[in-house]
């Protein structure tokens, strides 16, 4: 059954049109001037298409002829019909079959996410050495530094920002933000790291030390090794400010929607090489020492030329920057924006009291926060009782780096296939069951040692040595599931929500979760150690809270599945009943010969192909 098309319809000619004829295979000038034109059959409409219309248009003296038919190919009519030129735009250059104006944006891009990320793992190694390798410091500095130094610092840069935003332009402010960083790191290797020992308070610290015990050692240790909390600080705001804020936000400026969803999952992969080779970079200059001489402060040389190499990748990201800025062409954008939900504290805790779904996925992202937290604070002190020496430290994390980076590009490749085998409940679990099967063997390896030391023995392993090894497997496997795993299930269950709670759920998630996932772990400990003294005295009860939270992480991972799943079944119902009811809209001729879109799907046939008659 086909439909005949009027030629005032759809697709209509005026009463007295001037001389327009679209053949594609003939010139303009022709087509006008032509004063024989030959008679080319007429076509029906097909129900796929437009194949052919019929047409009667009389102009006494004119080139146009009574009851002919204008021949229009299927592609062309498609493209009058929706408003879209006959005729399509040379197709743009491009290079493995990607446009060369994006590789232009997406090459420089990934080059600066690698030189960021390079930065961020050898700042990240770096930090925790100083800090915790320190004379007259531990690994109990970490969750009051957390607490009591980075967080106020980083809510001060985030104010402080924002406040630039309102009056520097987007490149100004760039490089408003990353130069102080760079000069800062470069001041800190030949600087601030030689004259330590005379800016330290290390006198004073002793004192109060004497006067208010060990339980204060990690507070009093922020005050001895301020210089060392500084860039502990420094380098945690850089993961924080220029991988998430300022390269996201340049990312998402010049990158259109659809590069984003092709190249952005790249970025992820590149993220982890870079991960592998600054790994390895930080293993080659921690063993510098071994080929010094005796009475070289080794450690100095190696933050030196490491530093040295932060300063040069952060001018190469400046260079990167501006040259994208100056060569390539922005996408533009519309200038309409979009209102978002701004949420208080109390009004996300609400908001999150109230939904059993966000509820359950404000629980995911809690019980990551404190549950990596609890292990990474125990195991680092142990691997400083291993490594005590700064070089061994930063060789060992460097090795540490490495595998991670390792780990998590092959976890990455095998995620789209956990999600497409088992769906998104197992992928779920598969983070808070690789926390708790590693945090109970480390933790057991901490408090019940010396009965296994017979066996170890026989491996050459000290208990000590192995909850190294296994604390360091642990933090492995479990960021590395986290990055390939838990970060995309999060994400994807926003996706079934509607608009209105999926966007204030985010909101109310990050406002409130994120910072309490963060610095919960961070307040346990510390509750921990001014009450038991210590961290060793602490970890049977670390150990015990570690289980309650990934099991409650369990609990509500399982719930979160079953609703997501409910929530999934609804939409491609809805999907399904949605395609069912669409109805073909068919241009039929009212009584005034004029065209109208029909709201049946009957379809008229065209009896015998032939051509209509003139109105």
């Amino acid at each position: 059954m086909e439909a005949v098309l009027k030629t005032r319809g759809l697709v209509s000619l005026p009463p007295n049109p001037r001389s327009r004829l679209f053949n594609p295979s003939q010139g303009l000038k022709h087509r006008i001037l032509s004063l024989k034109p030959q008679a080319l059959p007429g076509f029906p409409l097909s129900s796929n298409g437009f194949h052919r219309f019929s047409g009667s248009i009389s102009k006494p003296g004119g080139i146009y002829q009574k009851n002919r038919s204008f021949h229009v190919c299927k592609a062309e009519a498609a493209a009058a019909a929706e408003g879209q030129p006959l005729f399509a735009e040379p197709e743009k250059p491009k290079f493995l079959g990607i446009e060369a104006v994006t590789l232009k944006k997406i090459i420089p891009l990934g080059l600066m996410f690698f030189c960021i990320l390079f930065n961020y793992t050898i700042l990240r190694d770096t930090k925790d050495v100083l800090v915790v390798t320190a004379k007259g410091s531990s690994a109990e500095i970490i969750p009051f530094l957390k607490t009591w130094v980075n967080l106020p610092m980083a809510i001060g840069f985030m104010l402080l920002y924002t406040k630039l935003a309102n009056v520097m332009t987007k490149q100004a402010l760039f490089y408003s933000v990353i130069v102080p960083f760079i000069a800062f790191f470069g001041a800190f290797g030949f600087v601030l790291y030689p004259l330590s020992s005379y800016i330290h308070p290390e006198a004073l610290a002793d004192k109060l030390l004497g006067m208010l015990g060990p339980r204060f050692l990690g507070p009093l240790a922020i005050m001895r090794i301020w210089s060392f909390c500084l860039f502990y600080v420094m380098a945690e705001l850089w993961g924080s400010v220029v991988v998430s804020v300022l390269f996201w936000g340049f990312a998402n400026q010049i990158t259109t929607v659809e590069e984003a969803k092709k190249f952005y999952p790249l970025f992820g992969l590149g993220a982890n090489v870079a991960l592998i080779f600054s790994g390895r970079t930080v293993k080659y200059f921690s063993n510098m020492r071994k080929s010094l001489g005796p009475g070289v402060d080794g450690w100095a040389i190696s933050l030196k030329a490491m530093m040295s190499i932060v300063v040069v990748m952060g001018l190469a990201i400046c260079g990167l920057y501006w040259w994208v800025n100056t060569f390539v062409p922005l996408p533009s954008r519309s200038k309409k924006k979009k209102e978002k939900p701004k949420m208080g504290t109390m009004e996300s805790l609400k908001f999150l009291v109230s939904s059993r779904y966000i509820r359950d996925l404000a629980t995911l992202v809690v019980a990551y926060g404190i549950s990596i937290n609890l292990v990474e604070v125990t195991w680092k002190s142990k691997l400083k009782a291993q490594f005590p020496s700064p070089n061994e430290y930063s060789s060992f994390m460097g090795d540490f780096s490495t595998a991670t980076g390792i780990a998590t590009f092959t976890m990455m490749l095998l995620s789209q296939y956990v999600f497409d085998k088992y769906g998104w409940g197992v992928a779920a679990k598969i983070t808070p069951t690789v926390l708790l099967v590693t945090g109970v063997a480390f933790f057991s390896l901490i408090l019940f040692g010396d009965p296994l030391l017979p066996t170890l023995a026989k491996f050459g392993v000290t208990p000590l040595l192995a909850a190294v090894y296994v604390g360091a497997m642990q933090n492995i496997f479990s960021k590395s599931a986290k990055y390939s795993l838990f970060d995309p299930c999060k994400e994807m269950a926003y996706i079934p929500l509607d608009e209105d709670t999926k966007v204030k759920g985010k909101a109310a998630i990050d406002v409130v979760c994120n910072p309490l996932g963060k610095s919960g772990g961070a307040l346990i400990q510390q509750f921990m150690i001014l009450t038991f003294g210590s961290l060793a005295n602490s970890t049977p009860y670390l150990g015990g809270i570690l289980m309650v939270i990934v099991l409650a992480w369990l609990a509500a991972a399982k719930s979160l599945d079953s609703q997501f799943t409910a929530l999934r079944q609804e939409e491609e119902l809805e999907k399904e009943l949605e395609r069912a009811a669409v109805k073909i809209p068919v241009v039929a001729q009212d009584e005034s010969g004029n065209g109208s879109l029909a709201s049946d799907l009957t379809l008229k046939p065209a009896a015998g192909d032939s051509p209509g008659k003139s109105s």
